[in-house]
């Protein structure tokens, strides 16, 4: 679907200058560190201001779901992963933290186990269990519609969060919380031009096929290759589904294949992490002979960035719960939700790295 930009409302501004000043509560454990993950008064989240959102305003009456009160109410949330990723750990705990912090009566989770048709029956089982208002992070962009029309049979709202699902808008689902995908894809790669002084030879470890994020990430960043580092070569792309071990798998593959490669763009930071341990064991210094730059902000990419092991981290920040249930709050106090909320993203490098690592997750 591609998003029609209309004029924006005054509510719109509303909520965003009052969802813009909100902490969030989240912290995450890594796969593979024992320090909790972050201080959470360094990792909050904020919308962008109005101009950073685009679509028509959503409201109450024109969803056509009922008045709720939240604290009366039985909240569903749907994950996507398995919460190995500290992403998925971080945003499911602040969905959950958010959700006791303002009383909400009850509160169900599910994870999808990166299983579409489990994400479908899940979200189905949460509208028997008398689920009220649905927060979910789609697995893919497409294929929710059974569940999207189970909830709207229901009348029950889906507020949607990190990643956009191709449907309609204030008719399948209120709105998308998250991040601009295309500008972090953007921002990587002006990153990898500064580390790299324009010049090299780079591989793309790219997402999840399936959805906007993998989508828009290398879109960003291989345009703006194109147009500001004509002598960075993309040599080559090749998923590692955002997981640490395939990473890892593909990078080795690649310094077989092609052992001239000077720079390693990973769309998620367990993908970058995992193409680091690669490097090493191929002898090779990461962050020297081979540049690595990603999209997270986890701790043990920072921390890598800080040991000098790594190059850039632009971050993509899970800690949704306060947006999200403020928003629902606005929703169901009447006032227009637009349709895409774009939240900001902070950059991790070698000069604030170290002072900045509480803030990671």
């Amino acid at each position: 679907m591609k998003i029609q930009r209309r004029p924006r409302t005054l509510a719109v501004a509303c909520l965003l200058a009052a969802t813009a000043t909100l902490a969030a509560a989240g912290c995450a454990k890594s796969e593979t560190s024992n320090n909790a993950g972050g201080d959470s008064s360094q990792g909050a989240q904020e919308a962008k201001s109005p101009d950073s959102t685009s679509g028509s305003g959503c409201s109450l009456e024109t969803y056509g779901a009922p008045k709720l009160d939240l604290k009366n109410a039985v909240v569903g949330f749907s994950q996507s992963e398995k919460e190995a990723n500290p992403f998925r750990i971080a945003e499911t705990q602040s969905i959950k933290d958010e959700a006791k912090k303002i009383g909400v009566k009850k509160l169900l989770t599910t994870n999808a186990q990166s299983q579409l048709s489990k994400q479908i029956s899940d979200i189905q089982d949460m509208l028997s269990q008398g689920a009220q208002f649905l927060i979910v992070a789609p697995l893919n962009s497409d294929g929710l519609e059974p569940a999207l029309k189970a909830a709207a049979a229901k009348k029950v709202p889906v507020l949607t969060i990190d990643r956009k699902v191709n449907s309609a808008a204030c008719k399948d689902y209120v709105a998308f919380l998250g991040s601009d995908f295309v500008e972090q894809g953007k921002r990587a790669a002006d990153a990898m031009i500064k580390v790299t002084g324009g010049n090299g030879k780079v591989a793309i470890l790219l997402g999840a096929s399936g959805n906007n994020v993998t989508t828009d990430r290398t879109k960003g960043f291989v345009d703006q290759v194109k147009a500001q580092a004509p002598g960075l070569e993309i040599v080559a792309q090749q998923t590692g589904e955002f997981a640490r071990d395939k990473g890892q798998q593909v990078m080795e593959q690649l310094i077989q294949s092609k052992p001239d490669i000077t720079a390693v763009y990973a769309e998620n930071d367990e993908m970058g992490l995992g193409a680091l341990t690669a490097i090493k064991a191929a002898g090779k210094k990461p962050g020297k002979d081979v540049k690595i730059v990603s999209v997270d902000g986890t701790r043990n990419a920072v921390q890598a960035l800080v040991n000098g092991e790594y190059n850039a981290v632009i971050e993509s920040n899970p800690r949704f719960g306060p947006l999200a249930f403020a928003t629902a709050q606005k929703f169901y106090a009447g006032e227009e939700i637009p349709e895409n909320v774009i939240i900001t993203d902070r950059e991790y490098d070698e000069a604030n790295a170290k002072d900045s690592l509480g803030g990671a997750y």
